[in-house]
């Protein structure tokens, strides 16, 4: 690429945001798309604080529509799942012909879905590994982790693929290229789906009483190893043990409910719809 990335955020609740504003504040070139007014944000600039960071973004380009944004280099996803369809007219004005699109969306077929519209050959995937919520409109809190992996759709990484974790490099961001996406998208499911599900069904509790629960527990080690049943029924060689190790690492960091990740209560019924559809496709039986 070899020049400064214009770089478009769409969807900008805490991971949008979160990362944007990285990003932004390590200098690159950033582009929020934003609902509502936009008044405060453009006055109070958006600012992200937690463990081990603290600092503004005094001056926010954000709009109300991607027309306004313009043909962009990357365009990061970081909408819900659930709310891919209006994707198909917001995209459309951020693309010129080499435009990548990285997804840093959670689940199976945000990928896909993107590819089918877009085009194969300008989508790239990420995996955040973070805890954090967005506070208010101009401010960001992340408690734990922050790092990402990202990865090419159905092959292997490109310059580009380098090129844009050294983006995130800069911005901070710690960010690492992987070899199989796929791959790494059913390992990250071994742990969303038990923790957030169960979150969610037993009325919002933390990880910590999910795993001090004997049956939630037993429970969330039964869908855990379903889901790496299903990852190597789907081709995946996904091991055994990405569960016991999931449990160890979850047990070893600060209770987390699921709104931390992204997963807000109130959205539970859409979510959980999304992750039955997922598993009649793959555990049919």
């Amino acid at each position: 690429m070899g020049k400064n990335l214009r770089i478009a955020i769409v969807g900008s609740g805490a991971i949008g945001s979160y990362y944007g504003a990285k990003l932004a504040y390590g200098g690159s070139d950033v582009h929020f798309l934003m609902r509502g007014d936009l008044t405060e944000l453009r006055s109070n600039g958006l600012s992200v604080r937690g463990q081990g960071e603290n600092f503004r973004v005094a001056n926010v380009n954000c709009y109300n529509s991607t027309s306004e944004i313009g043909a962009s280099d990357l365009v990061l996803i970081a909408v819900k799942a659930t709310s891919n369809a209006d994707l198909v007219d917001l995209i459309p004005p951020l693309l010129h012909k080499r435009t990548m699109l990285l997804t840093l969306q959670n689940g199976l077929g945000n990928e896909e879905f993107l590819a089918g519209h877009f085009g194969a050959e300008r989508v790239l995937g990420g995996l955040c590994f973070i805890c954090l919520r967005r506070t208010s409109r101009t401010e960001v809190e992340r408690y734990d982790y922050g790092h990402i992996v990202i990865g090419e759709y159905e092959r292997a990484p490109q310059l580009r693929t380098r090129e844009v974790a050294a983006e995130f490099t800069r911005g901070g961001v710690q960010c690492s290229v992987v070899e199989n996406l796929a791959l790494e998208r059913w390992r990250k499911l071994v742990w969303n789906i038990p923790f957030n599900g169960l979150s969610i069904l037993a009325g919002g509790i933390d990880t910590a009483a999910i795993l001090r629960d004997a049956d939630l527990r037993q429970t969330t080690l039964g869908l855990m190893e379903e889901v790496i049943e299903a990852a190597n029924k789907c081709g995946y060689s996904l091991e055994r043990s990405a569960a016991s190790l999931q449990i160890k690492r979850t047990e070893a960091i600060d209770a987390l409910r699921s709104n931390r990740f992204g997963v807000s209560r109130s959205a539970g019924p859409l979510r959980l719809a999304r992750v039955c559809r997922v598993w009649k496709l793959f555990m049919p039986f």
